[in-house]
């Protein structure tokens, strides 16, 4: 039987995209990966279809390390309502409950600083988290609740942007993992009068900003001029996206091995759990060290 042929291009970098307000995650990148006519595209993590902001959409080999990408620290800029509470801790669920705000800006600012540092979240019902290889979101809205772990996650920074009694805006750092609605709603708890998430965005995933975005009309206007090269320019090399991991400078001999799927022992090589791999030709991929302290490759391109 003959092999099928695989349609689209053979791309491969990585697109800051700017995700558009009420749009989930794969349907922005499935409507990429078709204004690219690329042949394997996926993404970095999935926002809300409320939010907006930095979704990097990885193509080609760039897929092998989107994982790189998701376990980067973010950036987010939040729009919290006092007042109420939703069933998805969102704007998008029914308010299930409601009670005055008396809340002042000092007192604000004392509840949110208690988030500072290592907190534990539950994952809401409405995160994209899967139990048997289905997304909570889905079975939340067959009514079915399954029980979920708390993990411990790490919120860097939180300053307050704005307050003007019954709506706060936030800038929060922090690391994988973190749920903003969930914080936003402890924040309300905290505060005894409930809290959703009104507007959420994404500025940063690591040190990738969304000033260096490109938004889904910008590329569809450059589609429909068929600017395919400067589309193909927009897309940034795996190496500037990884810049967050430390590197390890390999001579020729170190990387043939490495390539052959061999660990090499290398004086100097980073203590990182994980470490950009470079031979004098360019990016590798990346490695990590082994239980004999020696350098192995843990995920590598493909060499042409």
């Amino acid at each position: 039987m003959a092999r099928r042929r695989k349609r689209g291009r053979d791309i491969t970098g990585i697109l800051l995209l700017d995700k558009p307000m009420d749009m989930t995650s794969n349907k922005a990148l499935q409507q990429v990966k078709y204004l690219y006519f690329a042949q394997k595209a996926g993404h970095t993590g999935a926002l809300d279809p409320i939010a907006t902001g930095v979704l990097p959409i990885c193509f080609g080999e760039a897929t092998k390390f989107s994982q790189f990408l998701l376990n980067a620290d973010k950036k987010y800029r939040v729009v919290g309502k006092l007042g109420q509470k939703t069933t998805t801790s969102d704007r998008e669920g029914e308010v299930i409950e409601e009670k005055p705000v008396d809340v002042t800006e000092e007192q604000l600012v004392k509840v949110v600083q208690q988030f500072i540092g290592t907190i534990s979240q539950v994952p809401s019902m409405y995160s994209a988290l899967k139990k048997d290889g289905v997304p909570l979101y889905k079975l939340a809205r067959e009514g079915i609740e399954v029980e979920r772990e708390a993990r411990e996650v790490t919120i860097h920074s939180i300053n307050l942007l704005s307050f003007d009694g019954d709506t706060f805006e936030l800038d929060v750092h922090c690391s994988k993992g973190t749920y903003i609605r969930n914080l936003v709603e402890d924040i309300g708890d905290e505060l005894g009068c409930g809290a959703h998430v009104r507007d959420l965005c994404r500025t940063a995933v690591s040190h990738l900003q969304l000033s260096d975005c490109v938004t889904m009309p910008q590329l569809e206007t450059m589609k429909q001029a068929d600017e395919k090269r400067a589309m193909d320019e927009l897309l940034i090399p795996l190496e500037e996206a990884l810049q967050h991991i430390p590197s390890l400078e390999l001579d020729d001999d170190q990387a043939y091995y490495i390539c052959l799927g061999q660990s090499v022992q290398i004086s100097g090589a980073p203590e990182s759990e994980e470490f950009i791999l470079k031979s004098p030709q360019g990016f590798l991929g990346i490695g990590c060290l082994d239980d004999d302290g020696k350098v192995a490759p843990r995920r590598l391109i493909k060499q042409d």
